[in-house]
């Protein structure tokens, strides 16, 4: 068994580790060595670098936002540094030897500490109650205090320096004290907002983290099947399912240069680029659509000479997403779609928009679906009203309007056979408004068709995209409320009040109260920064 406090001498030359480099170069030795990547200290260097270089005495930074006046004096003087320095670009304070033996030791000495083998081990596998018992170490040795989810809480190192960690870094942790116990067998599984494990010689599944506000703890419990089929949380049962070369690239996709709503640390931003271009290059990010996004992102903001152009790592995630995912995953479409955004290309992301809710249609709504409900509630309500305004030739393009009778097709197939209503009053004034943005002659330029069940079940992508027939575009419609909104909307006049009322139909019915304040909720949340 490996043992996982002592450090390869190998590793222990690159220390301190006083350069961007230095930290590339012992994640490329952890990942190319004989030996599997030890997840205990690489998520202690990269928290530890992470955590030094956003906290409040850290200056160096790099601007968010457009908005130069809400950036600090000292980024008027930053230059972006020569290619030949990205590697050189010095971290300060450097990481220390002493400091991450230090902390690999304590994390070992915990998990070993209250895990007794001897009553845990049954073969060369983990067990249900191991898992659980390494879950509850951690879960029991995390500070008492309130806090929400917030930046920087995903590593081991936030974990043993501030006893808190966010629900990504608690199953992160559980994967890391499984392999300190020697189980080779324990891994990740990761959604779009949830992560869980999967052990054992016949790939058991295993809940070990709380998922948004943490209420209900199912920490032991498999992940049903059943639920997980039409649930976005589990990605209908198409997770990620890493290896520890993708739970060393799941470390680094989970990383944050975020110093505040408007900063970035410079540092933390090419580090987390230089390691995913390191993990893209090794083949470590072929099935990880959320990683290939956020390297766009990184792309996007500051392109690396010689490597590809964002759009095509975008591109790359959604082709990952189809061919790998079945198309179970909606964000490579957001991230797409935010693409074409920012460059102004309002046509190509309302179309990535419609996909997004393409995939969404597979789904049932539930309370779990918090994160892709504040998305989607955003570009409904913000996104497609602004660029409805800022380019009017969209409202001249008839594949604009199929566009948007997709998106909304989407939502409303996903509101079908849910607890839960999607649709509330707020949702529905945008919607309506920019139904009647569009001329009679541009509507009439739609051959609407409802699928039928058959028709629905066997449904693909190809058979969503227009065809011109007759001089029209053809749609289909998947969805019962928007099947039934089918006259209304292809009506040369548009009645906003039966619109209203039918696209809140379902949700007058059963809405419970808690939800009609869900609008000024919203209204009232901090402004995150978007994942599109």
């Amino acid at each position: 068994v490996q043992n996982w406090a002592a450090m390869r001498e190998e590793d222990k030359r690159l220390f301190p580790l006083s350069t961007i480099g230095g930290v590339v170069q012992l994640f490329r030795q952890q990942l190319t060595g004989d030996l599997e990547p030890d997840l205990t200290l690489l998520s202690i260097v990269a928290g530890c670098v992470e955590n030094s270089m956003t906290s409040s005495r850290n200056i160096t930074v790099s601007p968010v936002s457009n908005d130069i006046s809400s950036v600090s004096e000292k980024i008027l003087d930053y230059e972006e540094p020569e290619v030949a320095d990205v590697e050189n670009l010095r971290l300060d304070p450097p990481v220390e030897l002493h400091i991450v033996e230090a902390l690999c030791a304590k994390f070992e000495s915990v998990i070993k500490g209250y895990c007794d083998l001897s009553l845990f081990k049954e073969g060369q596998f983990a067990t249900r109650t191991l898992v659980k018992r390494v879950s509850d170490i951690i879960w029991n040795t995390l500070s008492k205090t309130q806090y929400k989810d917030r930046a920087h809480l995903q590593s081991i190192y936030s974990y043993l320096t501030g006893s808190k960690l966010d629900c990504f870094g608690v199953a992160f942790a559980v994967v890391a004290g499984c392999q300190v116990l020697g189980f080779s067998d324990v891994h990740l599984a990761i959604s779009e907002d949830h992560a869980w494990v999967v052990f054992g010689e016949d790939s058991q599944t295993a809940e070990v983290t709380w998922h948004g506000k943490g209420h209900e703890d199912k920490r032991g419990q498999s992940v049903e099947a059943e639920k997980a089929k039409d649930s976005w949380l589990y990605v209908g049962g198409k997770p990620v399912l890493c290896n520890r070369h993708v739970e060393v690239a799941a470390l680094v996709s989970s990383m944050s240069p975020a110093m505040s709503p408007n900063m970035d640390s410079l540092e933390v931003g090419v580090l987390q680029q230089e390691l995913l271009w390191l993990l893209y290059d090794l083949g470590h990010l072929e099935k990880y659509p959320m990683a290939l996004g956020n390297l766009g992102d990184l792309e996007e903001v500051s392109a690396t000479p010689g490597r590809p152009p964002s759009r095509d790592i975008y591109d790359e995630a959604v082709a990952v997403n189809q061919k790998i995912y079945q198309d179970y995953h909606v964000y490579p479409y957001t991230y797409s779609a935010g693409f074409h955004y920012r460059q102004r290309d309002f046509k190509g992301a309302l179309k990535s928009w419609a996909e997004a809710a393409n995939v969404i249609k597979r789904y049932k709504y539930s309370k779990d679906d918090e994160e892709i409900y504040k998305e989607f509630m955003e570009i409904n309500n913000e996104l497609i009203p602004h660029i409805l305004k800022a380019d009017e030739n969209l409202l001249s393009d008839p594949e604009c309007f199929m566009s948007l009778l997709q998106f909304y097709d989407g939502l409303c197939s996903w509101e079908e056979d849910s607890s839960t209503p999607v649709l509330h009053i707020g949702w529905v004034k945008p919607i309506v408004k920019c139904f009647t943005s569009f001329d009679f002659n541009v509507r009439a330029k739609l051959d609407i068709s409802l699928a039928d069940k058959e028709e629905e079940e066997s449904a693909t992508k190809k058979e969503d995209e227009a065809k011109k027939k007759s001089g029209k575009i053809n749609v289909t419609i998947f969805s019962a409320k928007m099947g039934a909104l089918k006259d209304l909307i292809q009506a040369e006049k548009l009645n906003s009040s039966a619109l209203h009322l039918q696209l809140t139909a379902q949700s007058q019915t059963d809405v419970k109260k808690s939800r009609a304040s869900l609008e000024t909720e919203f209204a009232g949340r901090v402004k995150r920064a978007r994942r599109d």
